[in-house]
């Protein structure tokens, strides 16, 4: 798909939700005057598959078990073919000019073998349970590669600098940052039921530290 045909076909997808589920306007209405945005989990399920298409599984299942959120999909885990599941939990979100930080908590985490002849080490791991599946972080250490955005992992705690992720490290997505930081802030992001909810802060450095940093970049 053409980045073109992606913002007119999420219009006609929102709109059509919209028309199956009015109730949604009043709720954004009312969110808004908290400085809070409701993403319902229809929403983020259809912007995975637009976005990353084949990439994404396509069993791939999103819910709510508040205040994280569950995931759960079919997966090959090092030619080892698993359905693997965890609950997500945001711990913090911090908005910075030269830095996207966040960290997550996985809790909840199973890997099921779902092919038992498959004989790899990794499914061996799995049906003995040698492997700790309630310490991810742990287990990360033993891969011979991580992804650069990726700069701390211990126990079930996972830390992300997401502008180290290549679509963020652009320019324009850095300028934009840089824009966003003094005058918004994100509190948490956890779910509340069949939303994933959105909790801002407005001018987190006050109305004339954002000047000066807006200054700064223009």
């Amino acid at each position: 798909m053409s980045r073109g045909a992606l913002p007119k076909k999420a219009a006609q997808a929102l709109s059509g939700y919209l028309k199956q589920h009015p109730e949604e306007i009043l709720r954004a209405a009312k969110n808004a005057t908290q400085l809070k945005m409701g993403v319902p989990l229809a929403a983020l399920r259809w912007v995975l598959k637009e976005v990353l298409g084949n990439k994404v599984p396509e069993d791939l299942e999103l819910t709510a078990r508040n205040p994280g959120l569950h995931a759960a999909a079919s997966l090959d885990l090092m030619k080892t073919p698993i359905r693997a599941s965890a609950t997500v939990l945001v711990e913090r979100i911090d908005l910075r000019e030269d830095a996207l930080l966040v960290d997550i908590r996985l809790n909840d985490i199973e890997m099921e073998v779902t092919d038992p002849s498959s004989g790899t080490p990794i499914a061996a791991l799995l049906q003995s349970g040698a492997l700790d599946l309630s310490r991810p972080g742990d287990l990360l250490s033993y891969l011979p590669q991580t992804p650069e955005f990726l700069i701390g992992a211990e126990e079930n705690r996972l830390s992300f600098d997401l502008m180290r992720h290549p679509k963020l490290s652009a320019e324009l997505a850095k300028k934009l940052v840089q824009v966003l930081v003094p005058l918004v802030g994100v509190q948490a992001i956890q779910t509340e039921g069949e939303h994933l909810e959105i909790a801002f802060s407005a001018l987190p450095k006050g109305a004339s530290g954002a000047i000066d940093t807006l200054k700064k970049i223009f």
